[in-house]
């Protein structure tokens, strides 16, 4: 596999790096701030954050002290459920672009369809938030197709990406197959299953293989995917470790035996998650 790899070869879809920096439970400001600075300085133009998170402030002074301009930079957040009434939509928003410092964010997603979702009261936000230049997208996190095709039905905006729990544990195939027939980018969270994967062996000799790392495998077995990763990191190794699987290219055959693994695992399964989860 090839070593250092820098911005310009993370594969894109459309304006969104195929490979981003997740900062949840990234609590620390000191330590969050130096972690996006860090990943940015190395080569991720794509940082995703949450109101949830209690760390947009922290992201955004990473963000300020990267040298790395602005507009090159694909910084997400998400509203938190309790918070999507029309009126709370925006002020969230607004609070969340002051926190990171930005005048525009890149993309907007719902946190949960649950709590305080109301698809008529809480699309149209979103979509006067894209008309008043407060975001460029709208997206939506941990929803089903049953809602996503909802969502489409109420909001006048495109709906650009789905971000939901994926790695080799939790395949999301029928969410997979919605997101190709329906054009909408799907953004793993938990790429790495929280750690569960790191430990499994039929990675560990894809890895072997490759002399590369489980962690990097994983990455690259979403990318092949057609998947968006961010996966959580803080210690500039782990950092460099997951940006290195962008220089990983997965043969079908590994891709095939990934495939195969047969072991289901969701990490992330909440009281208010949606019915059909």
């Amino acid at each position: 596999m090839t070593s250092q790899p820098t911005a310009d070869d993370v594969p894109r879809l459309g304006d969104m790096p195929m490979l981003g920096l997740g900062t949840w439970e990234n609590e620390d400001p000191e330590q969050c701030a130096d972690s996006v600075a860090t990943a940015l300085e190395m080569g991720y133009r794509h940082v995703d954050t949450a109101k949830a998170y209690h760390n947009e402030d922290a992201v955004g002074d990473g963000i300020a002290a990267a040298d790395v301009p602005r507009e090159d930079v694909f910084v997400a957040t998400k509203v938190w459920a309790g918070d999507l009434a029309y009126d709370d939509v925006i002020e969230s928003a607004e609070r969340s672009a002051d926190r990171l410092g930005v005048e525009t964010i890149d993309l907007l997603y719902i946190h949960w369809p649950s709590h305080a979702y109301e698809p008529e009261e809480t699309l149209p936000a979103f979509d006067e938030l894209v008309d008043r230049g407060v975001i460029d997208r709208v997206g939506v996190s941990n929803f089903t197709p049953d809602q996503i095709e909802r969502a489409r039905d109420v909001l006048e905006s495109p709906l650009y990406a789905n971000q939901v729990e994926m790695h080799p544990y939790l395949e999301q195939a029928e969410l997979r197959a919605f997101a190709a027939e329906t054009d909408l980018n799907l953004v793993a969270y938990s790429p790495l299953g929280r750690g569960t994967v790191l430990d499994d062996e039929t990675l560990a000799e894809i890895a072997e293989k490759h002399d590369a790392s489980v962690a990097q495998v994983s990455l690259a077995w979403l990318r092949e995917k057609g998947v968006t990763a961010i996966p959580k990191a803080t210690s500039e190794a782990h950092i460099r470790d997951n940006f290195e699987s962008v220089g990983l290219d997965l043969d079908a055959e590994d891709v095939a035996t990934i495939d195969d693994i047969d072991r289901t695992d969701r990490q992330i399964h909440p009281d208010w998650a949606p019915d059909s989860w």
